[in-house]
């Protein structure tokens, strides 16, 4: 069962309900206080009856104010940092917008006001259709993380899906996305029946493996590996040799529009939305995901654990077994 992600006009509920409460408080507080001196001059004594009874409530009201300004001041500060996450995000968004629609602006300038080639011309089509797909991929991950986050379902009802079918079709769009070669990602999993929402599935591994490409080291190397964890979950497990993730670090990432280091000496192109739509995704299927050190090299784990429903009892499974993937040509 997944669970509805708090819109933002919720979240703002919880400040301004303490504050309220804390402005109540105080004025009790201060009416409490008039009232004990007021009794106590009329007595002609420092300590009346009535000092004896505010005193408790009083110092159970101020006790509640300190609390309630300490969690005022923690939101506070997520409410700043989050507005500097997204600062960020405008930032690295105006860049991957511009970058593409400059070079999509130079090849039809060039090809308007000069004469070229045929062969300069399939050459100008083939950057104009990467370009596209860039700019595609960009506006279908705010998109989707719009979506999340207002707690919308992606994807339709669960259907029989092949694992390996969806890792080799997130291998092949990270291949042709980054222009890398094919045995820079090495698949191991043999043929896995689940019974699962096909698209979130298919968001979820191919923004990790992205990922581990996109940080990976010189060159980025992905190793993918599956296996079973009992009858009812399948652990997948996802390798890059990039420069790893700090352990202070490794919740953070999973939040929106978390990037490490600066946004302006970022040499890498990301908007901080990618893990973010993996986190959503596995909590609509029920998922898991953990980041580990790579103990044995450069890089990081990424662990997701997901629940299967296998359509065919007798199937067996493997994951000894290590293989080049290599992508279908045909």
């Amino acid at each position: 069962m997944s669970t509805k992600p708090k819109s933002p006009r919720t979240s703002l509920k919880l400040p301004i309900t303490l504050a309220v409460i804390m402005i109540v408080l105080l004025v009790m507080l201060i009416v409490g206080w008039v009232l004990t001196t007021v009794f106590a001059a009329t007595e002609n004594r420092p300590h009346s009856s009535m000092y004896w009874v505010f005193l408790p409530i009083g110092s159970l009201f101020l006790s509640l104010i300190l609390a309630g300004t300490i969690t005022y001041l923690v939101l506070s500060i997520k409410i700043i940092n989050l507005n500097r996450r997204q600062s960020n995000f405008i930032n690295s968004v105006t860049h991957e917008l511009k970058s593409p629609l400059a070079s999509l602006k130079l090849y039809l300038q060039t090809l308007t006001r000069y004469e070229v080639s045929r062969e300069e011309k399939l050459k100008f089509y083939s950057g104009m259709m990467e370009e596209l797909e860039r700019l595609d991929t960009l506006i279908n991950q705010v998109l989707r993380a719009g979506q999340l986050e207002a707690g919308h379902q992606i994807g339709e009802f669960p259907e029989e899906v092949n694992l390996r079918e969806v890792l080799e079709s997130a291998i092949r769009s990270v291949v042709t996305l980054h222009h890398v070669k094919p045995e820079q990602i090495q698949l191991a999993c043999d043929d896995v029946k689940m019974l699962v929402s096909r698209v979130p599935l298919e968001m979820i591994f191919r923004n990790l493996i992205d990922n581990g490409i996109k940080y990976g080291g010189e060159p980025p190397q992905v190793e993918i590996r599956v296996r079973r964890m009992g009858q009812k979950k399948i652990a997948v497990k996802i390798t890059d040799n990039g420069n790893g993730i700090p352990p202070k670090m490794r919740k953070k990432v999973f939040q929106r529009f978390v990037r490490l280091g600066r946004e302006l000496e970022r040499r890498r192109k990301g908007t901080g939305l990618g893990l973010y739509i993996v986190r959503m995704c596995l909590r609509q299927l029920d998922g898991e995901i953990r980041v580990r050190e790579n103990k044995h090299g450069p890089g990081s784990i990424f662990y997701v654990l997901l629940p299967v429903n296998t359509a065919t009892k007798e199937e067996t499974y493997t994951h000894n077994k290590t293989e080049t993937y290599v992508p279908n040509t045909d």
